[in-house]
């Protein structure tokens, strides 16, 4: 097994891959509620949905973690299973079958792309410095992401966002966990993230914020409502509405998956000279589970930016997957001590997180402006928009624009100008 994931070359320890695949799953575990809450909205039976969130996220995990070796949890993703929902069933007033056949059509896209070696192609064509102030980017998303679930940050409807009620039970809470964090880190702990949760969670039972689950065992919800479903509407994708719907899962998709890839493998030390090793089968792990997630009955599964949790806790090889994929499957039994993590006691583990992320900052060329300004946006946009997608967007476009301002499109790889105008168009016609 050690020989298998290579733990002497990338220097871990099945003591450091088991703490780093529970506090990515620990992280990520929020979506076995989450998710159901969300696409029940859309008409979809929650139970199904729970099922067939934990089944997709075990075979995704799986499959990255064996195919490409790589410390990372595949999930349903958040912004897509609300696009899911709020924007295709609710506004366009597409029936959740016939949006569930354009998740299932758009990973067939996302495989043929995969073995065709295109989205490989494309992200080793981003240049360097871009690939910096993505993993930067994220980082200040994610941290974004642990203060408005701690309740840290709020919406305002005069200045978009403000401090929170800091003396509010729940923040509190999280405010408590986030400096046992800390403390811990900066003291060298290993497994300081994961074991700051442990403790948020006692603390939060002790004072009564969290509650004790009554039972430990739960039956697992039937996939019958919503498996299959997709072959049932086959015929109901030929439509314009439709059609616009599996493009925007592809695109938004697509460059979401390309972001963290990027920014996971470079926080791993997995990227190399600017090319990361077994993309290609990492590509093909996430948009097969696009499409097994779809037959399940769920919305578009993406990488989660949350496995940098595990990865900053010393997960460095495919093993630490597994123990993720071994949590979700565990998860299926015991349902209700999984809802007693709390959004809270994630909330630490982002920020902290997101800090550690930020660090890959002080490797973009900060000394050129044609570089600064789209490193910048890209960074920047990520956390206002909260999309990776519309972060990489500002960058792609800005980055090749101005070079050749400069006189210097030699220098840029013919797939980004590709990029810039696939960008451009959708600005223009779907955003």
């Amino acid at each position: 097994m050690r020989k298998f994931f290579g733990f002497t070359e990338r220097n871990t320890s099945y003591k450091q891959e088991i703490f780093a695949g529970l506090t990515t799953f620990l992280s990520v575990s929020y979506i076995l509620v989450v998710n159901p809450l969300i696409l029940s909205q859309a008409g979809m039976d929650r139970g199904a949905v729970f099922t067939a969130t934990a089944l997709t996220a075990i075979i995704g995990t799986l499959l990255i973690g064996l195919l490409a070796n790589y410390p990372i949890a595949i999930a349903p993703s958040m912004g897509l299973n609300s696009f899911f929902t709020f924007s295709v069933v609710i506004g366009m007033g597409i029936e959740w079958q016939v949006a569930l056949t354009g998740v299932f059509i758009a990973g067939i896209f996302f495989m043929i792309l995969s073995l065709m070696k295109i989205r490989e192609k494309i992200i080793n064509a981003i240049p360097e410095d871009l690939k910096h102030a993505i993993a930067a980017g994220i980082g200040f998303f994610i941290a974004f992401i642990g203060f408005k679930n701690a309740g840290i940050i709020v919406a305002n409807p005069d200045t978009f966002v403000s401090i929170g009620d800091l003396t509010l039970p729940g923040t509190a809470l999280a405010i408590v966990g986030l400096l046992i964090t800390i403390l811990m880190l900066v003291r060298g702990m290993n497994g300081a993230i994961f074991y700051g949760m442990a403790i948020t969670t006692i603390i939060g039972m002790l004072v009564g914020f969290i509650t004790i689950p009554s039972s430990i065992i739960g039956i697992i919800p039937s996939l019958e409502p919503t498996f299959g479903a997709v072959f049932m509407n086959l015929d109901a994708i030929f439509t314009p509405d439709v059609l616009a719907v599996i493009f925007t899962f592809l695109f938004v998709a697509f460059f979401d998956t390309a972001g963290a890839l990027i920014a996971l493998t470079s926080q791993a030390g997995i990227m190399k000279n600017n090319k990361i090793p077994k993309i290609g089968r990492a590509l093909l792990a996430d948009s097969s589970a696009a499409s097994i997630g779809a037959i399940l009955g769920t919305s578009t599964p993406a990488t989660s930016v949350e496995s940098s949790s595990g990865i900053a806790v010393g997960g460095r090889t495919g093993f630490t997957s597994i123990i993720t994929a071994l949590c979700f499957a565990i998860a299926l039994f015991f349902s209700p001590i999984i809802a007693v993590i709390t959004t809270e006691v994630t909330a630490p583990a982002l920020i902290v997180v997101g800090a550690l992320m930020a660090m890959d900052i002080r490797n973009v060329n900060w000394g050129k402006i044609e570089i600064v300004i789209p490193a910048f946006l890209t960074i920047i946009m990520m956390p206002l928009t909260s999309s990776v997608a519309m972060g990489l967007a500002f960058g792609f476009i800005l980055y090749p624009l101005a070079l050749l301002a400069q006189k210097r499109y030699r220098e840029i790889n013919p797939i980004m100008y590709v990029i810039c105008l696939l960008f451009i168009v959708y600005f223009i016609f779907i955003a």
